[in-house]
């Protein structure tokens, strides 16, 4: 068995795609915040694209918030590790070597402002998940109530949080360097760039006006769409991928062949050649993010929700059932109704892609991932297309089913026969407002969650139906994939 490593990297197996570069004239060019599977299997990979083509300005330190065992593990390997995607039963391992090193923000946010804030640094990007923004419920502005906001904001050289730390390092990029800086936000949050410039102006007008104007008019914070279906890797992964290849890789990750990137066209400074590596540059990143969000996102909540209730534990095992591939498809017909032309976009291609990716048997995405944090997720791929169907009187029988099916598996789940414990920060708050009949439980979830802004989930009819979706569900949750 060979370990993955530089001194091993001649000996892999003709089936690997290895650098194609010289990794000793890699340049630190990006730092990344939130170093993830996700991360490691998408925007890295580009960013090897680029130092494969010849421009070695692209090498990523990678910042992980709290855990150490990335650092480790790609340390052990001296950077690198493998992205395996699987499609069926085909498999392209590729070696990707742009890691430059991994700090831990946990030990100590100083090294992580001096690397942000260093000339050869031109970007910044983030895979924190929605709740890294410390926006308010719902996904709003900043939340000045957040206990790590208000202490960034009372000791803005200590920050504790995503928005501090970047204000702490363009208030020292600023005072040194003083040049700009692209700050791409790759995760699934509508208009992410602009929420994210938003809440490090808003802090950073508290600390610093004159910083504020700085930021304002030289640091770049494009919108985004990702897109590549990054499951867990598993113990058994690494072991089956040894076994498969003769390679022991403890920082494998494993994907789908597909990949998208699309950018907001604001960016300043020096980026790499994205159109040339497939990126696509677009003004109107908007539809495109809304097609992801309420296509493959929204497609993705649902059969979690109510996959899990009805016993089910991966995405290709609902969508191979009929019921689970017509609550897919009558979704899409749905959300289709809010979505946005723009050029370039096909929608019925990207469903019928969709559909066959979430068919791919070799990826085994558990339901229970895709269910965490859904008080993050669900406001923007189920609540907010509800509430505009809503106002338009349109009926919505499958975004009212997945929204219940969160619901039950909220509040229900922990106690059902086969246990459904969702990970979400905010879980315990809103079980404490599920009190009583199940109708006075949705009209105090909708009043004081902050979930549902829209005037329409006020009305007694909403809330109604809402509640009958929920008791329906708690009665048989076996059936919750049948309409």
């Amino acid at each position: 068995m060979t370990r993955l490593s530089a001194a091993t990297l001649g000996t892999l197996p003709a089936t690997f795609e290895t650098p194609r570069y010289d990794r000793a004239q890699v340049k630190t060019g990006v730092v990344h915040l939130g170093l993830g599977a996700f991360h490691r299997a998408h925007q890295a990979t580009f960013f090897d694209d680029a130092l494969a083509a010849g421009d070695p300005r692209w090498g990523i330190l990678g910042v992980s918030n709290r855990s150490a065992e990335p650092g480790r593990n790609l340390a052990a390997q001296d950077g690198l590790y493998t992205v395996v995607a699987r499609d069926g039963d085909a498999i392209a391992p590729r070696v990707i070597g742009a890691s430059r090193g991994v700090m831990v923000l946990a030990d100590g946010a100083a090294p992580v402002i001096a690397a942000i804030a260093a000339p050869e640094t031109h970007i910044v990007t983030l895979t924190i998940t929605e709740k890294g923004y410390r926006l308010r419920p719902g996904g709003g502005s900043l939340d000045p109530d957040d206990p790590g906001i208000r202490h960034d904001i009372a000791s803005p050289q200590t920050p504790e949080t995503i928005p501090g730390l970047l204000v702490a390092a363009l208030a020292r990029r600023k005072a040194t360097v003083a040049t700009g800086l692209n700050v791409i936000s790759c995760d699934n949050l509508p208009a992410n760039g602009a929420r994210l410039r938003e809440a490090v102006l808003t802090m950073a007008r508290e600390v610093d006006s004159a910083l504020h104007d700085w930021i304002a008019a030289q640091i770049a914070f494009p919108s985004t769409m990702v897109d590549r279906i990054v499951p867990a890797t598993t113990q058994d992964d690494i072991a089956t991928f040894a076994d498969q290849t003769g390679v022991t890789d403890t920082a494998m990750v494993k994907t789908e062949s597909f990949r998208q990137w699309v950018i907001e066209s604001v960016l300043t400074a020096d980026v790499p050649d994205f159109a040339r590596f497939g990126v696509t540059l677009t003004r109107d990143v908007t539809a495109w993010e809304l097609t992801k969000l309420r296509m493959l996102n929204a497609a993705h909540s649902t059969m979690a929700f109510c996959g899990l209730l009805a016993g089910f534990t991966f995405v290709h095992e609902v969508i191979a059932t009929g019921p689970g591939r017509r609550i897919v498809e009558d979704l899409w017909d749905e959300n289709q109704t809010t979505l946005r032309a723009t050029e370039g976009l096909d929608v019925a291609a990207y469903r019928a892609a969709t559909l066959a990716r979430f068919a791919n048997t070799a990826l085994h995405h558990k339901l229970i991932q895709i269910a965490a944090d859904g008080s993050q997720k669900v406001p923007p791929r189920i609540i907010a297309p509800l509430g505009e169907r809503l106002a338009g009187g349109m009926a919505s029988p499958v975004l009212l089913r997945a929204l219940a099916a969160w619901l039950v598996c909220l509040t229900d789940g922990p106690g059902a026969a086969r246990p459904i414990i969702l990970q979400d920060p905010r879980a315990e708050a809103l079980r404490g407002l599920m009190h009583g009949e199940t109708r006075q439980q949705v009209g105090a979830l909708v009043s004081r969650s902050g979930l549902f802004e829209a005037p329409v989930f006020g009305g007694d009819a909403f809330q109604s139906a809402l509640a009958s979706e929920i008791d329906r569900l708690r009665r048989d949750p076996a059936a919750a994939l049948s309409l």
